[in-house]
């Protein structure tokens, strides 16, 4: 294993250089996605991300467009506010060849992708008062490599690439794996290019004045030995894509306000989650991240659909019905699974059919089977859906099973975690670097782990499935849920607090030690309810001072602490689903003002991020005047549970809940920020009953006013 690139024992994305191009433009639908350059190209250096990848094999590693041989000169790009289409404008430079001047032919890319394909529109205009001639030229290229080889792996040997076909309008790029299958790109052009080779296509075209031509260009991703039906035209997918991404946002409620940036993140948030969301045979999945994680997670999932339920419960629905249908049967400490346990990670790509990595099918994630459980009550709450969670019951119990029998081995009443695979994930929390657990004198945790947060999210778990027993007719197993929470919640409050450092500790070591260092993870025993209300207030102030707050967000690791590094990926990083799980909590125990601090840190940070798009993470320096935040090298963007956060900070600060049993919405002591004068909610339903809401701020207090309403359904307002 010693050709693999680590920090420790921890997998993580390499990073020898500065990305090639800053912002790459990012298009991603179900299994395939795609980075270009601002010129539309892709351009890998080195080890450079560009390119289109499906199952996390990259089909096309080089795309470029000449004019007369050299680049054209660029005016602009920009991915449509949906996601649907990357636009891109370009103008010819002095062609003195064919004696074109520059600036006389504009020259419109636009590309999509749909079902596996990479789509290009080319349209060329002449502007100038003469007729021009040209040859535009299209390069490609595929070298088939693996994700995790672009993420900074090395391999002792890949498998063959096959002989290129060529044809009079098409390429067909090929290579078997060391797993044996087939992958192929085919390259298709329309009309018929002049000259056509292995790696390169080219059109000798002529406009008169005010003349339009049209070249279209398809990148298929192709598996199998079987050639897979042709892809539609152009037009065509670009109407079926169009019409699925309206399709996906038709049914979900919607958010207006008062101030236009904050309408521009909750759109961009929205559209993101759209995208990043793929149609898998179970139901719908929020996949992770673009470009590393672009696949099934299981805490991400969960928690992206807990953020955004209360939005689209749909969304969790799918997101539960795929956990359980992968959820482990058996132990196989290789993928560190166990009956019952949830999913962490899915991989198809090549390295992982071969073993070279483990998460082909990888269980290696202490939290995720919890925060299932949870997930299965919350969509309770939210929807009713009885007949669903009747269905999932088993899924459940095998859930609670897997806590008291795998994850509470020395049954001490927490959960802990051991990495059992030679290879796989060192830390199992969702702070899964090597270096995330450790002591006050800067020593690592040894294992077996209880982290603070997981047995939050036990407590959680165990108490929905004692109301999801109770609701089907389960009465014993009720009680005796609500007796284990209930012991787990005492026995956390007495082992975990550290009054020194004014929030819980980040974990139990394997030697039952606390580990005293001031971390976000203490902030998740607020949202999931497992703190003393005494602590809560401690936290509170805590959460909110210098070391800990940036003036953006909430720092995993407050500063001054050991191994506080706020360019690190975990250790005083900033992570925005973290910050909003946090504001959740502080509002659920009363502290809404602080929880609005939080809020107006992550609107102001996402006015600085390109399209208003909240990264990943970002680096945890201190706010300085007239600066925007530092970005973090290789963090994911888009990121699931990070455009997610906005819709569980705006839930958090308004108090909602949605209790379907009762037909009622209600509003715990609801807020707005100063930066909203005022925020409608739009077809915010229960099944078939709706509302449209809108809360207007005054000094002190919010005004609500019920706009519409559809069948029986009450909003309630708690002062």
């Amino acid at each position: 294993m010693t050709d693999k690139i680590r920090v420790g024992d921890q997998w993580y994305v390499s990073a020898k250089s500065a990305r090639a191009d800053e912002n790459p433009h990012v298009l991603k639908h179900d299994e395939t996605f795609v980075l270009f350059d601002r010129f539309g190209d892709v351009q890998v250096l080195g080890s450079g991300e560009q390119g289109l990848y499906h199952e996390d094999t990259r089909y096309l590693s080089h795309l470029e467009l000449l004019i007369d041989g050299v680049r054209p000169m660029f005016l602009g790009s920009a991915v449509k506010e949906d996601n649907s289409v990357l636009v891109v404008e370009l103008m010819n430079p002095d062609l003195p060849l064919n004696g074109v001047a520059k600036g006389s032919l504009h020259l419109f890319r636009a590309k999509l992708l749909w079902q596996g394909t990479c789509y290009e529109h080319l349209r060329l205009t002449n502007h100038g008062d003469e007729k021009a001639r040209l040859r535009i030229t299209l390069q490609f290229d595929a070298d088939f490599v693996d994700l995790f080889e672009v993420r900074g792996m090395e391999r002792a040997r890949r498998g063959e690439r096959l002989a290129t076909e060529l044809g009079d309008a098409e390429v067909l790029l090929g290579y078997r794996g060391l797993d044996g299958r087939t992958r192929r790109t085919r390259v298709s052009f329309e009309p018929t290019p002049t000259a056509l080779t292995e790696r390169q296509a080219d059109f000798d075209l002529e406009l008169a004045r005010k003349q339009e031509q049209h070249v279209y260009l398809t990148a298929a991703c192709e598996q199998g030995d079987a050639r897979r039906p042709a892809p539609p035209r152009y037009d065509v997918a670009f109407r079926r894509n169009d019409d699925a991404r309206r399709a996906s946002l038709s049914d979900c409620s919607a958010i207006e306000t008062s101030n236009p940036l904050v309408n521009r993140w909750l759109h961009r948030s929205v559209c993101d989650l759209a995208m990043l969301t793929t149609t898998l045979p179970s139901g719908p999945y929020p996949y992770a991240g673009v470009p590393w994680y672009s696949t099934t997670f299981g805490r991400d999932g969960i928690i992206t659909a807990r953020e955004y339920l209360w939005i689209d419960p749909s969304l969790a629905r799918g997101v539960l019905s795929v956990l359980a249908a992968t959820q482990a049967t058996a132990e196989d400490p290789s993928r560190d699974a166990e009956p019952g346990k949830i999913l962490h990670e899915a991989r198809k790509c090549e390295m992982a059919n071969t073993r070279e990595v483990p998460f082909g099918q990888y269980y290696g994630t202490v939290d995720a089977t919890p925060l299932f459980v949870g997930l299965a009550g919350a969509y309770f709450h939210r929807t009713g859906d009885l007949d669903f969670i009747r269905r999932l019951w088993p899924h459940v119990t095998s859930a609670l099973e897997w806590i008291d029998r795998y994850g509470d081995r020395d049954g001490d009443g927490f959960v802990e975690y051991a990495r059992r695979s030679n290879d796989g994930l060192l830390q199992q929390g969702w702070k899964d670097s090597h270096d995330s657990v450790f002591h006050a004198d800067g020593r690592m945790a040894e294992p077996p782990i209880a982290l603070a947060e997981v047995q939050g999210y036990v407590f959680e778990a165990k108490l929905v499935a004692a109301e999801l027993a109770a609701q089907l007719g389960d009465v014993t197993l009720a009680y005796r849920l609500q007796r284990e929470a209930r012991a787990l919640r005492d026995a956390f409050r007495e082992r975990f607090w550290c009054k020194e450092q004014g929030v819980y500790a980040i974990a139990l070591d394997g030697h039952k030690q606390r580990c005293t260092v001031a971390t976000s993870n203490a902030g998740h025993a607020l949202w999931t309810g497992i703190a003393s209300p005494e602590h809560a207030q401690i936290m509170a102030e805590r959460f909110l001072s210098p070391d800990f707050h940036s003036g953006w967000g909430i720092r995993t690791v407050a500063a001054g602490q050991p191994h506080y590094n706020p360019m690190s990926y975990h250790n005083g990083s900033i992570w925005p689903h973290d910050n909003a799980l946090i504001a959740a909590g502080l509002a659920r125990y009363g502290y809404t003002q602080q929880a609005l601090r939080v809020f107006a840190g992550l609107f102001d940070a996402s006015v600085y991020f390109d399209q208003h798009r909240l990264p990943e993470l970002f680096c945890g320096f201190p706010r300085r005047p007239t600066e925007g935040p530092t970005l973090y090298p290789v963090a994911c963007s888009p990121q699931a549970w990070a455009a997610a956060a906005v819709f569980g900070i705006v839930q958090a600060c308004l108090g909602l809940e949605m209790h379907a049993g009762q037909g009622e919405i209600s509003l715990h002591a609801p807020r707005l920020p100063e930066f909203i004068d005022w925020m409608s909610i739009h077809n915010l339903a229960i099944g078939e009953r709706s509302v449209d809401l809108l809360l207007q701020r005054y000094d002190n207090n919010l005004g609500i006013e019920v706009l519409r309403k559809s069948g029986n359904l009450a909003v309630r307002v708690l002062i």
